[in-house]
C-alpha cells in the first residue's frame, strides 16, 4: 500500500509548474475563468464557486506587511463540523514549562526509526522553543520522522507558518494552494493556516520495509517570515526572492470523510469532515507556500580577512518590535569559497545574546570534527561559550591558508532573541549525547608571555 501511495505522489510530482518571487502578489487558476477578474467578491463567484479570503495579518498593518490571499473554493471552510480535543502525541507548544532553560551546550543524534506507520502529523516530536503561541511570539523546534503518507488527513496551524526542513526523503505538499516537491536541500514555507498534507515520495531502500523521511521544523509564531535587508550589500545577494516558487492552482474534489487536524494555542483538535478541504480551484495574494532551493543561496563572505558574523548567512527573518532583532532567524551554511589571509576560518569561539539551535542536512559541519551528524542537532543557549572542537582547531590553526571550496556539507541555524527551554522528552532522549562537553577538552594552553 505505502509504495503505492509514494508512486502517485510521484506521478503527481512530476513537472509541477510554480510561480516565482518572494511576497509577490501571486494568482492562479486551475480551471479557465475560476479567478474573478476586477474584484475579490463577486456577488456569484466564477463556476460556483465560494470566494473566501484568508489573512495572515491583521487588516490594518501596513501594506509591506499584509498578508492575504483570496480563494475561490467548492465549499467554504466555514463548513465544517464542530473540532473535539485530540491526542497530540509528542508536538509540544510555548509557553515551555516542563524543564527550567539551561546554560549547557547540548547536542542530539537524529530521532530514532519510527516502530509503527507514522505520518507527518504522528512523527512531529517537539525539542522545545521560546514565547508564547497565544501571543504569537518566539518559536518552536520540532523535528520528524516518519515512514508513512498522510491518507484522507489533512493538518492545519492556527498558531505559525512552518518552515520544513528536510534531512532524508522528498516530500509532496498537497496544499490549499497547490502542490510542492520538497527534497533535502529544500526547504518549504506554510503559512499560518494554510492546510496540507503531506506524503512520502521515496521508495523503501533494499531490505527495509517502509520509506521513511525526517528532517526539522520551525514553527515561527511570531511575524512571518520576510527577506532580511541587504544594507551595505546593495541590491543583490543572500536569498533570492525569484528563487522562491509559490504553488499553482491544483484542487481535490473529494467526497467522503476527511479528517481535519487543527492545532490551535498549542492543542491538536480534530473534525471530520464530509469533503477534502482541499479544494481550491482558484486563488490571488501573498499569504502563500513556498519552496526554494538552499543551493540557490547567494553568499557572501570576506575576500580579504576575518571570518564574518554568521548573520551573513540569513535566508530569511522574522523581526521582533526591536530593529534588528529578529524573534527567529533562519541561517544556511551553504557550499562557499573560503579565501581569508592570515584568518582562522571555521567559525570562531563565541558567546552569543542570541540563541542557536544547529541541524544538519548533509555532509559535514566545518567547525566539528565529529559527532555532529546528518538529522542530528544542537542547541546553544544565549551566552553559552561554544566553537570549534579542539580537533578542529588543531587543525585549522596549522593548515595552509589555500582557497579552499567548502561543498560537502549543507547545515542550517535556528536562530532566535530567547533562550529556548527545553521539553522533558528532548532532556531525556535516549538520543541526546550526554558527553557533548568532551569536544571541548584538550585545548592547550598556548600562552607564551
Amino acid at each position: 500500500m505505502a509504495g503505492t501511495d509514494n508512486e502517485r505522489a510521484r506521478k503527481a510530482a512530476e513537472g509541477l509548474v510554480y510561480s516565482s518571487g518572494f511576497g509577490n502578489e501571486h494568482g492562479s487558476e486551475a480551471v479557465p475563468g475560476a479567478l474573478p477578474v476586477g474584484r475579490n467578491s463577486p456577488q456569484r463567484a466564477p463556476l460556483g464557486l465560494y470566494a473566501e479570503q484568508l489573512s495572515g495579518s491583521a487588516f490594518t498593518e501596513p501594506r509591506s506587511h499584509n498578508r492575504r490571499s483570496w480563494l475561490y473554493r467548492i465549499r467554504p471552510s466555514a463548513a465544517h463540523p464542530p473540532f473535539a480535543r485530540a491526542n497530540r502525541g509528542e508536538i509540544r507548544s510555548a509557553p515551555f514549562t516542563e524543564c527550567l532553560p539551561d546554560p549547557n551546550r547540548l547536542r542530539w543524534d537524529p530521532l530514532p526509526e519510527p516502530a509503527d506507520p507514522t505520518d507527518f502529523v504522528d512523527g512531529l516530536w517537539t525539542l522545545g522553543g521560546n514565547g508564547d503561541a497565544t501571543q504569537r511570539t518566539g518559536m518552536a523546534v520540532h523535528l520528524y520522522h516518519v515512514n508513512a503518507s498522510m491518507e484522507r488527513r489533512v493538518f492545519g496551524n492556527a498558531d505559525g507558518e512552518l518552515l520544513i526542513v528536510p534531512e532524508r526523503g522528498g516530500l509532496l505538499l498537497r496544499t490549499e494552494f497547490g502542490l510542492l516537491r520538497v527534497e533535502p536541500g529544500h526547504v518549504a514555507l506554510i503559512p499560518r493556516g494554510v492546510r496540507f498534507r503531506v506524503e512520502l515520495l521515496d521508495a523503501a531502500a533494499p531490505g527495509q520495509g517502509r520509506p521513511t523521511a525526517r528532517g526539522y521544523v520551525c514553527e515561527n509564531y511570531g511575524r512571518p517570515f520576510e527577506l532580511p535587508a541587504l544594507g551595505p550589500i546593495g541590491a543583490n545577494g543572500l536569498a533570492n526572492p525569484r528563487d522562491f516558487l509559490a504553488p499553482t492552482a491544483a484542487y481535490e474534489d473529494v467526497e467522503g470523510p476527511v479528517e481535519v487536524v487543527n492545532k490551535f494555542c498549542g492543542q491538536l483538535w480534530t473534525a471530520t469532515y464530509d469533503h477534502s478541504p482541499l479544494d481550491v480551484v482558484a486563488w490571488h495574494g501573498n499569504h502563500v507556500p513556498y519552496v526554494y532551493d538552499l543551493r540557490r543561496f547567494n553568499v557572501i563572505g570576506s575576500i580579504s580577512y576575518d571570518h564574518p558574523d554568521p548573520s551573513i548567512f540569513t535566508v530569511l527573518t522574522s523581526p521582533s518590535d526591536t530593529p534588528g532583532l529578529a524573534g527567529v532567524d533562519f541561517v544556511v551554511f551553504a557550499p562557499r569559497w573560503l579565501v581569508g589571509e592570515d584568518t582562522f576560518r571555521p567559525p570562531y569561539f563565541h558567546r552569543n545574546v542570541m540563541t542557536e539551535y544547529m541541524g544538519l542536512i548533509e555532509g559535514a559541519y566545518d567547525a566539528k570534527a565529529a559527532g555532529f551528524v546528518p538529522g542530528g542537532g544542537s542547541l546553544h543557549n544565549m551566552m553559552s561559550a561554544h566553537g570549534p572542537d579542539r580537533e578542529t582547531f588543531d587543525r585549522a590553526s596549522a593548515a595552509e591558508l589555500a582557497p579552499q571550496k567548502i561543498d560537502d556539507g549543507l547545515a542550517f541555524m535556528f536562530e532566535t532573541r530567547w533562550p529556548l527551554t527545553l521539553t522533558e522528552q528532548a532532556r531525556d532522549a535516549g538520543h541526546r549525547q550526554r558527553g557533548y562537553d568532551d569536544v571541548w577538552q584538550g585545548l592547550q594552553r598556548h600562552f607564551r608571555p
